[in-house]
């Protein structure tokens, strides 16, 4: 079953994967959304969104946008960049993005909508793929739908994806209203993977977090080609790795990866973003100290990476038993 790396704004670029990669990686990262419009714009940031270090070849590109023209027009520009395919995101259930028309507002716009972005996506990489012959995936990440959704609208959906030729669906079976709180219905990516098997792989995504979620997940929805991990891999970026059981007998030196992340965010990132991107990574991975809060918000209220450097280094001198992590 494939280990996948779930697309999260401000977080799913190329400082975070290499700190995956630095413990074994996983199979597929979805980058975080881009804007199909301010791509076409060749908006200022652009470049850094795009960006598919370290390692072009697991990269999937995942679109938002409003409408369907837009969206097409920018598969056309991603597909010829490295990597495995183009994700249409239609789950993202953040208001402002339902409420512009993108996201999960793709669930519940008509079908004849639904299918001119997904048969012209599927063209554009069709004909990349006469021209090149390299094949670039087309896959959609989805929830169950609006809270009134029923089985009969959510499968139809699922069947409409698959006849325009989406090769991959990634389902977060939670509604657009509900929250983390909620507990995910993954029987609905079991009977979906059973509906789509021959035709499309299907993902199945939403709280897995440690190796005992892992195989309950995996366990109830046996015929699933892959997991997500989204939240839980910012907390411990070594999660794929202890998943495969890579991690045992080893040791995570957490000063030390946090520090070189840092680092990266300033390689990789533009100085607009460093702040965000830091606050954001931090937010999860502070997690893993026993004071938690206490250097949570110091991390957060940090001015700059050298504040944040030091923030992490004073912690670490005033609890050094936080330092390692051991693995049995």
């Amino acid at each position: 079953m494939k280990l996948i790396c779930a697309p999260m704004a401000t977080l799913c670029h190329p400082a975070f994967r290499i700190m995956i990669e630095k413990f074994g990686g996983c199979d597929e990262y979805y980058t975080e959304m881009i804007n199909a419009p301010s791509l076409l714009n060749n908006g200022q940031f652009e470049k850094y969104y795009t960006d598919p270090a370290p390692v072009p070849e697991k990269i999937v590109w995942q679109l938002t946008g409003k409408a369907a023209s837009p969206l097409i027009d920018a598969a056309a520009l991603l597909c010829r960049l490295p990597g495995i395919g183009i994700d249409l995101n239609m789950g993202c259930c953040a208001p402002e993005i339902f409420r512009s028309g993108a996201g999960i507002a793709w669930m519940m716009k008509p079908v004849s909508e639904i299918q001119e972005l997904l048969c012209g996506v599927k063209n554009v990489l069709d004909r990349y793929e006469s021209e090149t012959g390299i094949h670039r995936r087309l896959s959609v990440k989805c929830r169950l739908g609006d809270d009134s959704f029923t089985d009969e609208s959510f499968f139809s959906f699922i069947e409409l994806l698959v006849s325009c030729g989406v090769e991959q669906i990634a389902v977060h079976s939670r509604t657009r209203k509900e929250k983390y709180r909620e507990k995910p219905r993954y029987e609905y990516a079991e009977k979906a993977a059973l509906k789509c098997r021959g035709k499309a792989g299907v993902v199945v995504n939403g709280d897995i977090s440690d190796r005992q979620s892992f195989e309950k997940v995996t366990a109830l929805c046996p015929d699933c080609t892959g997991v997500m991990i989204g939240r839980a891999a910012v907390q411990k970026p070594w999660i794929f790795a202890e998943m495969c059981g890579r991690m045992s007998g080893k040791s995570v030196d957490l000063e030390e990866a946090a520090l070189s992340f840092i680092e990266d965010v300033q390689r990789y990132q533009p100085p607009e973003f460093w702040r965000t991107r830091l606050q954001r990574f931090f937010a999860y991975f502070s997690k893993n100290f026993s004071f938690a809060h206490y250097a949570g918000t110091k991390l957060l209220n940090a001015k700059n990476p050298a504040e944040t450097a030091e923030a992490l280094r004073s912690y670490f001198y005033e609890v050094p038993a936080d330092r390692t992590i051991l693995f049995p």
